[in-house]
């Protein structure tokens, strides 16, 4: 059987990503492969409603990282690891990459509280991690980020943050991407958006290449 795929899509809010998922399922689909489009925190019903608490309610830190660890091993078990076990694309609109960056980076936790709790809650039986196979990095400037945000819908509490947050925020990414690269595929969001397209469909065709050598 085909085996499963995880591909995560990360960024700053205002960087476009989610705008591009539907671009990456098509690539997928072309090929024949069932895809599974979700979203963090989210993608079941417990996690949505943690998410809403998450996005709109002011807490604790340790609070707001532990919900979002909680709404992701609901979602790890009821929707993940079993479109993968069937052999399904998954592709996921932020995941534990966002963790670090936004509790890490903007608001400041500990980063190693933060893998003692990944690593509790993405254990897999044979001892090792559940990460994505690719994560499409949309890294873009927090400055024209909050020009792109500013004609949005009403912002939750983290589309709110000022623009410092943000920069710590796409910091940490950027710590994430140095400890783990061999999965991190980094695509400069600045560009329009027919340019982003086109270098997140280069660089999801070229990693499937290499993955099917």
């Amino acid at each position: 059987m085909t085996r499963g795929l995880f591909l995560s899509f990360e960024g700053i809010d205002g960087a476009g990503k989610s705008s591009h998922i539907a671009l990456v399922a098509q690539l997928f689909r072309d090929t024949g492969r069932a895809v599974v489009i979700t979203r963090e925190p989210g993608g079941t019903p417990l996690s949505e409603k943690l998410r809403e608490l998450v996005l709109h309610e002011p807490m604790d830190p340790l609070t707001e990282a532990l919900l979002m660890f909680a709404a992701r091993r609901e979602h790890l078990v009821q929707v993940i690891e079993p479109s993968l076990a069937r052999g399904d694309v998954v592709l996921c609109d932020r995941f534990t990459d966002a963790t670090f960056a936004y509790q890490g980076g903007g608001r400041g936790f500990d980063w190693q509280v933060l893998g003692q709790l990944e690593r509790m809650v993405q254990a897999l039986p044979d001892g090792s991690l559940r990460q994505p196979d690719l994560t499409v990095w949309f890294d873009l400037d927090p400055h024209i980020a909050a020009q792109r945000l500013a004609s949005a819908r009403v912002p939750d509490k983290f589309e709110s943050q000022p623009a410092d947050f943000f920069a710590a925020v796409r910091a940490a990414y950027a710590r994430r991407q140095a400890e783990m690269p061999s999965r991190f595929a980094r695509i400069d969001a600045a560009q329009s958006m027919p340019a982003v397209g086109a270098d997140v469909s280069r660089v999801v065709s070229d990693w499937l290449q290499g993955v099917a050598a």
